[in-house]
């Protein structure tokens, strides 16, 4: 019973990690699972749809090369066409949460979405008129996968937020040995 749960737990592990810490990279034809943030629906009156949401998701029984880290948020531009609905990316940006200064990666992300059977574009057609899909739905527990056309190289970025709280750490710290009150916000 332990064994299919310590094989998942490998296999993540065997996975190539991503985020460095000062840089985030993936490979040209890295594929990695997604899903829409929320739900998107086309159809032949409004074929397109600008600015979808997508994030990433770990899946156990995953053939996705890689993985991003968790909090990351990709845009990207879904079009309708005759039986699927092509949906290609823009931007991307995460952030590495794994210790107290997390690193921000944001940058341009050139993937294109793939069904898990390895078909170009998402079939999600619910509705066809004369052999063309007229009605095409993507829910937010669809998950695909984006296959990159070309490497994904992004420095971390200037996180302001770190360094404020890293300044708010020295003044409390001065303040105790100096033994006033730390100040409140």
């Amino acid at each position: 019973m332990l064994k299919p749960f310590v094989l998942v737990l490998l296999a993540f592990v065997a996975m190539p990690v991503l985020a460095a810490k000062d840089s985030l990279s993936l490979p040209a034809d890295a594929s990695v699972d997604v899903q829409v943030i929320d739900s998107i629906t086309l159809d032949r009156a409004s074929p397109e749809r600008h600015a979808v949401l997508l994030r990433p998701v770990s899946r156990a029984q995953s053939s996705a090369s890689h993985h991003l880290p968790t909090y990351c948020l990709i845009t990207a531009d879904a079009q309708l066409t005759d039986d699927r609905v092509r949906l290609t990316t823009q931007s991307v940006t995460c952030i590495e949460a794994e210790d107290s200064q997390p690193d921000i990666f944001s940058g341009e992300l050139s993937a294109a979405a793939h069904e898990r059977d390895g078909g170009f574009g998402l079939d999600v057609c619910r509705e066809s008129q004369d052999g063309r899909c007229s009605l095409a739905m993507i829910v937010p527990d669809h998950t695909f996968q984006l296959n990159l056309g070309r490497a994904l190289q992004l420095d971390a970025q200037r996180n302001p937020s770190a360094e404020i709280n890293e300044r708010r750490r020295h003044a409390d710290e001065r303040d105790e040995a100096s033994g006033s009150e730390p100040a409140s916000d």
